[in-house]
């Protein structure tokens, strides 16, 4: 292994000292965890570097690969399950610096963005331009877009614009030996052999940097309907989604359901008023967006005025203007609130399965924890009609192993056939389950991928598998 110092002082020669910091005790905590996952500040990282462009960052990883030294590839830190975080000595490559909206194409309505630009501002730069950048989720003001694709975000919009892999049209990525590959095509149709750029989306960093990316950009709605609906049971939430999608069509551009349990915590828990009262099985967000002004906002309370009048939807409310309809969305982006709550620590799940299974595996997921552990309290949300669904288990007032927890929720997905990641990645945390969704031989193709682009196994070292 080489020295700290010789590290340090061998990239600051090579890329100037503004770019090379070595790690101390004011810079070490917010580079060794996420959201999700505490790391260890003494994993031994060996510098922090803070590149400006990409061939800074094909200079850093020329450098570690030569010497076999791991390396950390760092974005908003927003993740959850430790993909960025440290664990074991590294060269951390933060892109924060990486932050130019290269360019703004109006006729292909695509952008060019660096992959440290945060999603909110890539969303702004395109309502600036007139058009509509829809990849979002919560943590849209300090995640960066490099992150997002490494590993395929998903978020409120998937159901009509699909995951993060359906935005991109070009990308640029940094391999472990400091090759770039410049692939930042702005065309839809390129049928010329493998599509590179799907090896580094959703990799988690372990097959190259993502440093740039071409995004696709859409026509910006002129109108936007939100509304909350309050319903009986999970049967009624599938009832109102086919409703749903047979009158809106294409515009339906959210639906987000909400347990008992979760939009109590999101409401009153976190001193919020109530849009709706307590007391009913489900509440579901629907969010739609048209271009007839006249003809939108009537459709949809049209439907879902039928859908009362079929007893599905017990009770409703539609936003009247855009803070209205920011402050239902507030309830359904409560989890980055939770740590101010009575709900915290708590262990988040975020699984898949058809959409149709949802209801019953929430009941068997509470089912075997309260038969399991009876102090354990779960909520339950998610946007149910690509099938993703989350799960938040509060780990306050209990000694339960986490590990315990995870195996058994882990274990009731996988008899359904689904997905122990739906849109968070595998990370560090999720690895040892990894088999659940993914078979042997799909595992070891992984594997030989991996050893053939980053043979000395530099990159992200210790995720995914």
């Amino acid at each position: 292994m080489v020295a700290q110092h010789d590290v340090i002082s061998e990239l600051a020669e090579l890329l100037g000292n503004d770019v090379v910091v070595a790690p101390d005790a004011q810079n070490i905590l917010r580079h060794t965890s996420d959201f999700g996952v505490r790391g260890d500040p003494a994993v031994g990282i060996l510098a922090l570097t803070y590149p400006r462009d990409t061939l800074q960052v094909a200079a850093i990883l020329r450098y570690c690969n030569q010497r076999q030294i791991a390396v950390q590839p760092q974005g908003g830190m927003t993740g959850l399950v430790g993909g960025a975080v440290p664990v074991r000595p590294c060269v951390v490559v933060c892109m924060e610096r990486m932050r130019a909206i290269r360019e703004i194409d109006t006729a292909s309505a695509t952008m060019t963005v660096e992959a440290g630009v945060v999603m909110e501002a890539v969303q702004k730069a395109a309502e600036g331009a007139g058009l509509f950048f829809p990849l979002d989720l919560g943590g849209r003001g300090s995640c960066q877009i490099g992150g997002n694709l490494s590993t395929n975000a998903g978020g409120n919009r998937v159901l009509r614009f699909g995951m993060a892999r359906e935005l991109v049209l070009g990308l640029e990525a940094v391999l472990a030996d400091g090759t770039v590959i410049s692939a930042l095509s702005k065309v839809i149709k390129n049928n010329t052999g493998y599509d590179l750029r799907q090896l580094f989306i959703g990799s988690e960093g372990t097959l190259g940097i993502i440093t740039a990316v071409v995004l696709r950009l859409f026509a910006k709605a002129r109108t936007i309907c939100t509304g909350l609906c309050a319903l009986d049971d999970y049967a009624g939430v599938i009832d109102l989604l086919q409703r749903a999608r047979a009158g809106f069509g294409p515009q339906l551009t959210a639906f987000e359901v909400m347990w008992p349990q979760f939009y109590e915590l999101g409401t009153i828990g976190l001193a919020r008023k109530l849009p709706l009262e307590l007391g009913f099985g489900a509440y579901v967000l629907i969010e739609t967006m048209g271009f007839d002004p006249e003809a939108d906002p009537r459709r949809y309370e049209e439907i879902i005025a039928a859908a009362m009048e079929a007893g599905i939807v017990r009770d409703a409310i539609i936003a009247q203007s855009q803070r209205e309809s920011s402050d239902l969305w507030a309830i359904r982006d409560s989890p980055g609130e939770w740590q101010h709550s009575a709900h915290w620590p708590q262990l988040s799940f975020d699984v898949s399965v058809p959409t149709g299974d949802i209801g019953d595996l929430t009941a068997q997921i509470s089912a075997t924890l309260e038969d399991r552990w009876p102090a354990l309290k779960a909520l339950y949300f998610g946007h149910v009609a690509d099938g993703n669904l989350h799960v938040s288990v509060c780990m306050a007032g209990h000694s339960v192993p986490e590990l315990d927890i995870e195996r058994a929720v882990y274990e009731l997905v996988s008899r359904r056939r689904g997905s122990i990641s739906a849109e968070h990645g595998i990370g560090s945390l999720k690895r040892d389950f990894l088999h659940l969704s993914r078979s042997a031989e799909e595992i070891a193709l992984m594997r030989t991928i991996k050893q053939a682009i980053d043979p000395n196994g530099i990159l992200n070292p210790g995720k995914i598998f």
